[in-house]
């Protein structure tokens, strides 16, 4: 199986939708130009940030295909494929033309709460099903349950197909276990904007950004300093972010994200249900630091 460097910025891509909630294919095909010409590594699609909750089975694969053939190979790409069916899952997985996507990002089982041997047990049988490499997500704040250090680091020792973990549970003791205890070519991945320059120094890859939908350009460079040992210059753009990181996400992702990219003029601020736009008061707070910003 092909190896994949996720090393650097990827971005968690959103799904414009109209006013009248459908997908909105012009701005998709618009924020991605802006992503590629602004140098980002590789794309997520299809993951948390996508709303891919709220997509018909029809629009995910309308999404996946314009993906593809819009990027047309001038990125990686990463295919969002997770459940809490694990069987549905393989199913899935058996029967999916992967065809263009380097890896599939698989989130922890969400609302059955399984236990750390029902992880396991669930990711062994997506790493056996996959014809892709498996990236890992641990997000227990969606989820409700934790993937621990000693599970990804069982599935990571007994499945070389399994990659990377993209790792939001904002517990530092927990991601510096596995960067301590892994493989040279385990890859750990952050998950949360807010403490990617952190992790770095740790020793974690790059991320997989929100914030990246919007300034792409920025961010990576925060990340490609970062990896380059230039600290001190990677610092002062973290902190330049520092209101944001929180802002985009107090309202609810992506609706943060979304309510920025409207402001920039990418976008309608649409979601769909459950989620809805952020609060007046977040949106002013979003647009004065949008204005610093630029």
């Amino acid at each position: 199986m092909p190896y994949i460097n996720l090393k650097g910025m990827g971005v968690a891509l959103i799904t414009p939708f109209r006013q009248d909630k459908t997908i909105d294919f012009e701005a998709l095909g618009r924020l991605l130009e802006y992503q590629i010409e602004s140098g980002i590594d590789y794309l997520v699609v299809l993951g948390t940030t996508a709303e891919t909750a709220t997509l018909s089975d029809d629009e995910r694969r309308q999404v996946k295909e314009f993906v593809k053939e819009t990027v047309a190979g001038r990125v990686p790409l990463v295919l969002g494929c997770g459940g809490n069916n694990t069987a549905a899952l393989v199913h899935e997985l058996q029967n999916s033309d992967l065809s263009g996507f380097s890896a599939i990002l698989s989130v922890v089982p969400f609302y059955n709460k399984p236990s750390q041997e029902g992880i396991y047990q669930h990711y062994s049988a997506i790493a056996k099903a996959s014809p892709v490499p498996v990236v890992l997500y641990n997000v227990p704040g969606r989820t409700g349950v934790n993937m621990t250090a000693e599970t990804t680091l069982r599935l990571a020792r007994e499945h070389s197909n399994i990659i990377a973990i993209k790792e939001a549970s904002g517990i530092m003791s927990q991601v510096d276990d596995i960067i301590k205890h892994k493989s040279p070519d385990f890859m750990v991945i952050s998950g949360d904007d807010g403490i990617t320059f952190p992790l770095i120094t740790l020793g974690a890859v790059g991320v997989i950004s929100v914030i990246g939908n919007a300034f792409p350009r920025e961010f990576s460079r925060m990340v490609r300093l970062a990896l380059s040992g230039d600290y001190d210059s990677a610092r002062t753009i973290h902190h330049r972010f520092a209101d944001l990181f929180n802002l985009l996400f107090v309202d609810g992702n992506p609706a943060g994200v979304k309510c920025l990219l409207h402001d920039m003029g990418f976008i309608d601020n649409e979601l769909r249900l459950p989620l809805v736009p952020t609060r007046l008061t977040t949106h002013e707070k979003i647009r004065q630091v949008l204005e610093r910003l630029q």
